[in-house]
């Protein structure tokens, strides 16, 4: 008989969140007054001013982001992120981070502005005695009390003296007393400028026309336009492109402004021919149906689906007319699994490459450009994954299978997202549902409203489920990505709160 998931009950750790606020009092302990400061200073754009000015304590800042959604267990990485930008690496462990963890992810999950970190660095370096005669400059509009370096450069920013696009004083105060200083902040310049947006127009991208190029139109009697024009001349030309060249631009986001979200299906397996029964499906599909019509999607579930009725379900899809004013296609398959397979309730066993395969864009080309994401509850295995302290020296090791990336086509725009790796088990809760959706679908509500896109999401879910072990301690599980997306996909922050 085919092997078969199992269902397991285990309660959770009611101590969980004491345990991550006694971690924090550890860090908040090892930190001095020079630390807070940096703190505060770091979290100016994310905290008021006047919450900033009671706080005396790291502990004080910390109970402020917990409060605000801004830190928890499951996503500690902004508090990481300030560690490691004040230079207490150290204390990442406590978090169960590394420096090398941290600064892979900053490029795509760091909150800390360029501008906020471009102060930083300058306070850094500007001495006690630089700061003297920069003060003495200054002396006309800054107050006579004792200031630090950042409580100077904060003043000026809280006086609206510099900003993000206005370091003109900065960059003279660099110049006439820490000339070394200004090579920052040219470097600022020149990375800000590589990330601003293409200006647009609408929706669209502004196209500019070479100066003194004439252009005319059909059914308008132009005169030919003055080199004075190209504005004009290019709001007009942007009413002629198509809506759908903006996504074959190199904005580095994929588009999500189109006329709906998209569809998502659901295909929850609960009963089977022979196989056991899945209980806590059933809640994985309700928050999964739950979570994707509040980003916007469309979403259908279909229940214990036959290999014959899963044919004719991605068929349609496959041809669907809705993909062609849809931003993106989600496809969710909650079902028992071998490596690489997921099974009907019919129990025949069907690659997830099948599946896959039928929204290339050769085969559904109205998705040709978009993201597809694909998110798998199924067991991959029969192992079970101990917790750390148990030593293994390899996975499965008398079934070796090939990579997970051929489960997805050989072309861009794909993601599939596994609820473990090759070989082992997907562990699922009897009531609650499986670990994996179930923290997918809370980091979803949690950090889209944050701007995150979704490979940064998965890495929380990754860590997430990492940490989650049975009553016993004896059941691991960790999930597996692979994608070929070529841009960040960040959904749309929806009007209300989940």
């Amino acid at each position: 008989m085919a092997s078969q998931c199992r269902s397991l009950s285990f309660s959770s750790d009611d101590n969980g969140q004491s345990n991550f606020r006694g971690k924090l009092l550890t860090i908040d302990s090892k930190l001095g007054s020079q630390d807070v400061e940096a703190l505060k200073f770091l979290c100016r754009d994310c905290i008021s001013h006047k919450e900033l000015e009671k706080a005396s304590s790291a502990s004080d800042i910390f109970d402020h982001l917990l409060a605000e959604e801004q830190l928890s267990e499951e996503d500690s990485f902004f508090l990481a992120e300030l560690l490691y930008l004040i230079k207490q690496k150290s204390l990442l462990r406590l978090l169960n981070q590394t420096k090398e963890q941290v600064e892979s992810l900053l490029p795509t999950r760091g909150r800390v502005s360029l501008f906020r970190k471009l102060l930083y660095e300058l306070s850094e370096s500007i001495s006690s005695d630089n700061l003297k005669n920069m003060i003495f400059l200054q002396r006309d509009s800054i107050p006579k009390i004792q200031m630090t370096s950042l409580s100077f450069l904060a003043y000026l920013e809280r006086q609206g003296q510099i900003d993000e696009d206005n370091l003109k004083l900065l960059e003279d105060l660099c110049r006439r007393v820490v000339p070394n200083l200004v090579r920052k902040i040219e470097k600022y310049k020149r990375e800000k400028a590589s990330r601003a947006p293409p200006t647009r127009v609408g929706d669209k991208e502004l196209v500019s026309l070479p100066q003194g190029e004439e252009e005319t139109f059909p059914c308008y009697n132009m005169e030919p336009l003055s080199e004075a024009l190209p504005i004009v001349l290019s709001v007009l030309v942007c009413t002629y492109l198509e809506v759908e060249l903006l996504d074959h631009m190199e904005t580095g986001v994929y588009r999500m402004n189109r006329k709906h979200r998209g569809h998502c299906v659901v295909v929850n397996n609960h009963t089977f021919t022979s196989m056991d029964d899945r209980p806590g499906t059933d809640k994985d599909a309700e928050h999964l149906k739950h979570v994707f019509e509040w980003l916007g999607f469309s979403v259908c579930v279909y229940d214990n689906v036959t290999k014959g009725r899963l044919d004719e379900v991605l068929q349609e899809y496959k041809s669907h007319p809705g993909h062609a004013d849809g931003d993106c296609f989600v496809f969710c398959v909650l079902s028992h699994g071998e490596y690489g397979a997921v099974y009907s309730s019919d129990e025949i066993l069907v690659p997830i490459q099948e599946i896959t395969s039928h929204f290339t864009a050769q085969k559904c080309p109205s998705l040709a450009h978009k993201p597809k994401l694909f998110f798998i509850q199924a067991c991959q295995g029969e192992e079970i994954q101990p917790p750390v302290y148990i030593e293994a020296d390899a996975v499965n090791p008398e079934h070796v299978a090939p990579s997970l990336q051929k489960s997805i086509p050989n072309e861009a725009d794909f993601l599939l997202g596994l609820a473990t790796v090759p070989g082992y088990k997907a562990l699922r809760h009897m009531v609650d549902g499986s670990w994996y959706i179930q923290s997918l679908c809370h980091h979803l509500k949690s950090l889209v409203p944050r701007n995150e896109d979704i490979l940064s999401i998965l890495t929380v879910v990754n860590r997430d489920v990492s940490q989650k072990a049975d009553s016993k301690g004896k059941w691991k599980q960790m999930p597996q990505p692979a994608f070929t997306l070529r841009k960040k996909l960040v959904f749309p922050v929806p009007p209300e709160r989940l």
